[in-house]
């Protein structure tokens, strides 16, 4: 779906933080932390007296890294192609990532381990985030790109606020595992205009295995129903950024672990079949993927293509 004009690519978060809607919301979030239920796993710690729950996460913020990704889809990055200016920065575009420390879902075969599992990362301020994501505009990204949010939610929605008030007017994007508390999501209607959730598994044994998660299915329906009724489909401007809507991920595991045909009928027929999903080969042994045999290689290309073949029988082309 593409749209010209420029009002409605302009993010809903401007007109939220011209009310006092956005302060409320920050407000609710916090209180939150206290006894938190950021995530379904609603562990229900003091997070503002850093007390710590699955995520080991406290009441400050930590990232591992930011800056222009240009290996993302391509209506968030804008084109196909990485240059060698792109690799050293000096190219324009990109989405505008923000790698946040820690993880309340933990995959075992996490790709970025040493972050989620291992906390590599440093503390920061909302104050210092907010000057992040403008500078990360100013470097001409076509939007913000929170990865792993989950369990700073209160924090990053602070730090949007005060990068609002320095100019900020790109969309945010919510990079999600899929595994959200719904009321949580609720709060974010407004905020986030682009919602990026990951739909891990359909079945409840491997993502008990797997991510300690039995019913992440179920929480993962609930939240992206939630963010498909805020945003919608996936839409772009005249230059094919995508500036609003649902952008859907889904990882082939080996030996169908991921239980596809049912996570792409539930896209197909429970959201839209004009979604926009992307299946994702990319997955290889990480972490403690070594200690499963099921998980210790690559899916094959059949696996993949047969995943592919499923989507396109089920109407789900877009981002194929």
């Amino acid at each position: 779906m593409v749209e010209n004009t420029y009002s409605s690519c302009e993010p809903s978060y401007i007109k939220m933080h011209k009310s006092s809607e956005l302060e409320e919301r920050i407000e609710k979030l916090y209180q939150i932390l206290e006894s938190c239920e950021l995530c379904p796993r609603k562990c229900r710690v003091n997070r503002r007296r850093e007390e710590k729950g699955t995520c080991r996460s406290g009441k400050e913020l930590q990232i591992s890294s930011y800056g222009p990704h240009f290996g993302e889809e391509p209506p968030l990055v804008g084109k196909t192609q990485i240059s060698v200016m792109d690799l050293f920065g000096a190219s324009k575009g990109g989405s505008g990532t923000i790698f946040l420390t820690h993880c309340s879902l933990l995959c075992v075969y996490c790709q970025n381990y040493d972050i989620s599992h291992l906390g590599y990362g440093k503390t920061i301020t909302p104050n210092e985030t907010a000057r992040i994501m403008i500078e990360l505009q100013n470097r001409g990204c076509h939007n913000i790109n929170f990865v792993t949010p989950t369990h700073f939610t209160p924090q990053l929605i602070k730090a949007t606020k005060r990068a609002i008030t320095n100019g900020l007017k790109i969309p945010i994007v919510w990079n999600c595992s899929g595994y959200e508390n719904v009321e949580i999501i609720k709060l974010l209607d407004g905020i986030v205009d682009i919602y990026m959730p990951d739909i891990k598994y359909s079945q409840s044994d491997p993502a008990k295995k797997y991510s300690k998660a039995p019913d992440y299915f179920d929480r993962c329906k609930e939240a992206v129903k939630e963010m498909f009724r805020q945003v919608g489909d996936l839409r772009l401007d005249k230059k094919g950024i995508a500036y609003r809507g649902l952008l859907i991920r889904h990882l082939v595991l080996p030996n169908d672990l991921s239980g596809s045909m049912d996570v792409l009928k539930f896209i197909a027929d429970d959201l839209s079949t004009n979604s926009y999903v992307n299946i994702m080969p990319q997955y290889r042994p990480e972490g403690d993927a070594y200690r499963f045999k099921e998980l210790s290689r690559k899916p094959t290309w059949k696996e993949v293509n047969r995943v592919k073949e499923i989507a396109k029988k089920l109407g789900l082309t877009r981002g194929i």
